[in-house]
């Protein structure tokens, strides 16, 4: 799934996609920036819970950019036609990460 990384400022500090990969020990939250930078997050829950997975990722995203209060817009289904990459806003979920 698509989202941007936002500052409290409102400066796009990234674009990337949300995905979950298959660990030996389970799933896991992952972001890969559209720069090609991978942050692991944590382990999903058995129960499919992301509550402790995305607060790993929200660690990362401090160590990475070195900022609390970020944004997090997720852009679920249609990823538009955006020529300059933005997400659509109707299509937005914010989350305040930090």
């Amino acid at each position: 799934m698509r989202c941007t990384i936002i500052s409290r400022a409102g400066q796009v500090l990234a674009h990337g996609r949300l995905f979950i990969s298959h660990e030996e020990d389970g799933l896991r939250l992952n972001l890969e920036t559209d720069r090609g930078l991978i942050l692991p997050g944590g382990l999903l829950e058995d129960d499919g819970d992301m509550t402790m997975a995305s607060g790993v990722l929200a660690d990362q995203f401090f160590d990475v950019w070195g900022m609390s209060d970020l944004t997090l817009s997720i852009q679920c289904g249609h990823q538009g036609d955006a020529p300059n990459g933005m997400l659509p806003p109707s299509g937005d979920i914010d989350m305040s990460l930090l």
